[in-house]
């Protein structure tokens, strides 16, 4: 396992940056071209180790890939995995293929790292049930046996989280239900799927949370994607807690269920602009610029955490910046994600001097307005590898982060770009 110590550049900066390919839109890029029959194109896809396993997951049911082109005989014609199909570390992968396996003749075991093995998929197995999608858990984790089903029939399918996962792993199911199936959850997922259905005629909003889905073929197309802006939210936060800083980050998804950390940082007084230059697959695309004022605390809950879940761990980063206490709540599911993620934040800061606090479903963080070196354990999550690595630009000393390598998890070139901020 790989460490690294970083020390912080000092002085203020000013960078224009392009990140890598939004993941959530190269893992829907993936399975819709490998669904579809004939040839796709995906142009920018991202490079972490997330998108390799749907990559991998996909060619090992016949589907080839080679650079930016998908060729697939279409799901009718997928062949049966020689073994189980491996998802590494991608809650993502698993959930996603889960769903479009369910419905389908193919039977498979979908198993994954010792992390994902420990992830929760119970939440699957009513609605994709509710369509007649067929989906086995291992005591409500992986390994998932999935698949078989002959018998799939449009359904009025309620969803108790807004999770866009759980969503999309029923949409895709349901393409392959005779008639129109119709999806419903709290608000505040993301609804990248939504849209992309929506764009090519399978799909439409009965409300502003029930979405329909007429069951069919899908044609195989080109796909655009986008800069992440999970990505680019380490770049603004590192803008946001140096003075005088700035940074602009082209051609990121605007998509508003991505947006949560841009409000966040509004919120908490950094300057924020975004703006839209295009769109694809009905998703806004655009440029923000993230600037540095100073500081101070908020309290975050409700529909916000869900839209700025996988960011939070940099809350905890700004909130050690800023005046007052700033406090996460009704954040429950980071303790289901690659790591324990409010156990995994409170290690980080504690190790670099801050205070914190947490709840079972939060944090809170006293703004010291300094943090101190130290050593940083990742858990081999790459959301607590890649805050570290913030907090190690403003660290009073060096910062060691064990298995800093996670951060290829979504992102293989992050240290490097982070590095050149100040170039």
């Amino acid at each position: 396992m790989a460490d690294a110590t970083l020390s912080g550049p000092g002085g203020a900066f000013d960078a224009d940056v392009f990140v890598g390919g939004d993941k959530s839109l190269s893992h829907r890029a993936l399975l819709f071209a490998a669904i579809a029959e004939g040839d796709s194109l995906i142009e920018g896809r991202g490079a972490g180790e997330d998108i390799r396993s749907t990559e991998r997951a996909l060619r090992s049911l016949g589907v080839l890939i080679h650079n930016d082109r998908v060729r697939s005989p279409g799901i009718r014609g997928w062949a049966t995995p020689g073994g189980p199909i491996d998802c590494g570390n991608s809650g993502t992968t698993m959930r996603l293929l889960a769903g479009v396996l369910s419905t389908s003749s193919i039977e498979a075991e979908l198993i994954g790292d010792e992390s994902l093995s420990a992830r929760p998929m119970s939440r699957l197995v009513g609605p994709l049930a509710a369509i007649g999608g067929v989906i086995e858990t291992t005591m409500g984790t992986p390994p998932l046996r999935v698949g078989g089903s002959g018998q799939a029939t449009a359904s009025e399918v309620q969803i108790d989280i807004a999770s866009a996962q759980v969503r999309t792993a029923v949409e895709l199911a349901a393409l392959a239900v005779n008639g129109e199936t119709t999806i419903d959850s709290p608000g505040g997922f993301r609804d990248h799927t939504e849209r992309w259905l929506s764009a090519i005629g399978r799909g439409r909003w009965v409300t502003d949370t029930k979405f329909a889905v007429t069951g069919g073929p899908i044609p195989p197309a080109r796909y655009e994607i986008p800069g992440d802006p999970s990505s680019a939210a380490f770049l603004w936060a590192c803008a946001a807690i140096h003075e005088g800083s700035r940074v602009t980050t082209r051609q990121v998804s605007l998509n508003p269920g991505r947006l949560g950390f841009l409000q966040i940082l509004e919120s908490m007084g950094a300057s924020v602009e975004a703006v839209v230059t295009g769109a694809t697959g009905g998703d806004p695309v655009g440029d923000v610029t993230v600037a540095a004022r100073p500081l101070h605390a908020i309290d975050i809950g409700g529909s916000l955490v869900a839209s700025a879940l996988d960011e939070l761990p940099l809350v905890a980063i700004l909130g050690a910046f800023a005046e007052g206490v700033t406090t996460v709540s009704d954040a429950g599911e980071l303790r289901v994600k690659e790591s324990d993620r409010i156990a995994s934040v409170a290690a980080m800061l504690r190790a670099l001097g801050g205070g914190i606090e947490t709840a079972d479903d939060g944090f809170s963080v006293v703004g010291t307005g300094f943090l101190e070196g130290g050593t940083v354990d990742s858990a081999g999550d790459h959301r607590i590898a890649m805050s570290a690595a913030i907090a190690a630009t403003r660290a009073d000393d060096p910062v060691t982060i064990r298995r800093a390598e996670a951060a290829a998890v979504s992102w293989p070139d992050f240290f490097s770009v982070l590095e050149g901020l100040w170039s």
